[in-house]
């Protein structure tokens, strides 16, 4: 199904893009806003984590179970109650006087922008079905994804700043009203719901199992990561993880159809999500640490030093990338941006005590900005290229479950990394500020090195599927021109 006028099918992507990007901010926009949120509401400080942790343990968990839905009930629907939920969830947030009122609504908030964000993508294909469209599309889309988190940052400063923490929350809600609004009037409407069962122990299994395995991460720091605390909750994940995988494998119409991980390319840009994740967060989170607590600046400054990376990888992903994936295909725009980003990311690693901008943070950013702008278009149209239309949604989901738990593993492991190269620095005698930029430095290596593997592999084991007028993108039957529902 496509939409005849031109002018309406981006439009609707624009709306799609608004959607997400609310549901990115909404990730990195609460982070500046946490000493405010704590002070005036009394949080401790390990019952303050529950405001991020409560928003990422449904959000990693109702991904997959989301795309699904959205599947046999039909994208747009799904996509409208997602953000619908999402949109009443912040309202519940901004207007939170008690920590269990803020946490709740936290939670029913990672419900809704992970069905909104489970079949957007799949939407977006159903959009775009001409292959030098769809790939402008993706790195457009793209750049929301990626560049989304650092805008977070600056609007959650100034938002901070200039108003007060509920406003962080607030905002959403025009805005969500709006995107279901125009999501209704632009978006194309399913006929009917697709046929298909909902195969409701699967369901019950993998979101229970993620649940699981997102709380032992985010709590793996704190509760020690050879803890009985941690490895019991991560043995129930594994546990529960195997159990969906017999399901999978005996009911009719399962959930996550285990023959779409034989499609190489589905496989392969999964692993490439999990490793450019880690190596991601590896760059926004460390490097916001580093310019506050190493080099004094403040939650907006943070912001405006991410500004020229956005404005690099918007530009590219908006114009370039899409046209160096209908030149190479998926493997080299992929290889040379986790590349460049691997580069970005070592620079990093030098960054001293009282470094510059322009010397030290700056050429970084850039590169990273570069990276970033080329690796995401590849990485997503090559997760979407191998599906038939339905199993688009489930494609997507699975996608975006691989950038959670990539980000969400990386983070936790980067995050332990630096926490202990620091400490042990400042046994040796270090002061402070030098054992903080340490630890941090350890961080960027890794991330490095996470960003590298992430070329190597996406560079050699992607199908490579030039998309050119007329070539297939996909497997046999599913060339990428056809995928849409």
């Amino acid at each position: 199904m496509t939409i005849a006028d031109n002018r309406t099918r981006w439009l609707a992507l624009y709306v799609l893009c608004l959607g997400s990007l609310m549901i990115v901010l909404d990730v990195t926009i609460v982070g500046v806003a946490l000493p405010s949120i704590r002070e005036d509401l009394g949080f401790s400080e390990t019952s303050l984590a529950w405001v991020v942790n409560g928003y990422l343990l449904t959000y990693g968990g109702f991904l997959l179970l989301g795309g699904r839905l959205g599947d046999i009930f039909g994208h747009r629907r799904l996509f409208v109650a997602g953000i619908g939920l999402f949109t009443l969830a912040s309202l519940a947030c901004g207007l939170s006087t008690t920590q269990w009122m803020l946490v709740s609504a936290r939670t029913v908030q990672g419900i809704g922008g992970a069905v909104a964000s489970a079949v957007s993508l799949s939407l977006m294909m159903t959009l775009f079905t001409e292959p030098a469209e769809r790939a402008k599309a993706m790195g457009i889309f793209g750049f929301v994804a990626s560049g989304g988190g650092s805008i977070g940052v600056l609007l959650g400063g100034i938002l901070t700043d200039v108003l007060n923490w509920h406003w962080i929350f607030l905002v959403n809600f025009p805005i969500g009203i709006l995107v279901v609004v125009l999501s209704l009037r632009l978006l194309p409407g399913e006929r009917a719901p697709m046929s298909g069962r909902l195969d409701v122990a699967g369901a019950v299994t993998v979101t229970a199992a993620l649940m699981l395995a997102v709380y032992a991460i985010v709590n793996g720091n704190q509760n020690g990561w050879t803890s009985a605390r941690t490895l019991g909750v991560l043995g129930g994940a594994v546990a529960l993880l195997a159990l969906f995988l017999v399901i999978e494998s005996r009911v009719r119409s399962p959930l996550v159809p285990l023959g779409l991980f034989k499609l190489r390319n589905i496989a392969v840009s999964n692993i490439v999500g999990v490793l450019w994740a880690a190596g991601m967060f590896a760059w926004f989170f460390m490097s916001a640490l580093y310019l506050q607590l190493v080099l004094g600046y403040s939650p907006l400054q943070v912001g405006l030093a991410f500004l020229p990376a956005n404005l690099i990888m918007g530009a590219l992903s908006i114009g370039l990338s899409a046209k160096l994936v209908m030149r190479f295909g998926f493997r080299k725009p992929l290889a040379v941006g986790l590349s460049l980003a691997s580069i970005g990311l070592l620079l990093f690693v030098r960054a001293p005590v009282d470094g510059t901008f322009l010397v030290d943070v700056l050429p970084s950013m850039i590169l990273l900005g570069i990276g970033a702008g080329m690796a995401f278009n590849p990485v997503l149209l090559a997760a979407m290229s191998d599906v038939e239309p339905s199993e688009s949604g489930l494609a997507s989901g699975l996608v975006n479950t691989s950038f959670m738990m990539g980000g969400a593993l990386g983070l936790a492991v980067l995050a332990s990394v630096a926490a202990s190269r620091s400490h042990n620095l400042r046994l040796g005698g270090a002061d402070e500020l030098s054992a903080l930029a340490g630890g941090y430095h350890l961080a960027f290596l890794l991330g490095a090195v996470f960003a590298a593997a992430g070329a190597v592999i996406g560079g050699t084991l992607l199908r490579q599927a030039p998309l050119a007028a007329g070539e297939h993108a996909g497997h046999a039957g599913a060339p990428a021109a056809e995928a849409s529902s």
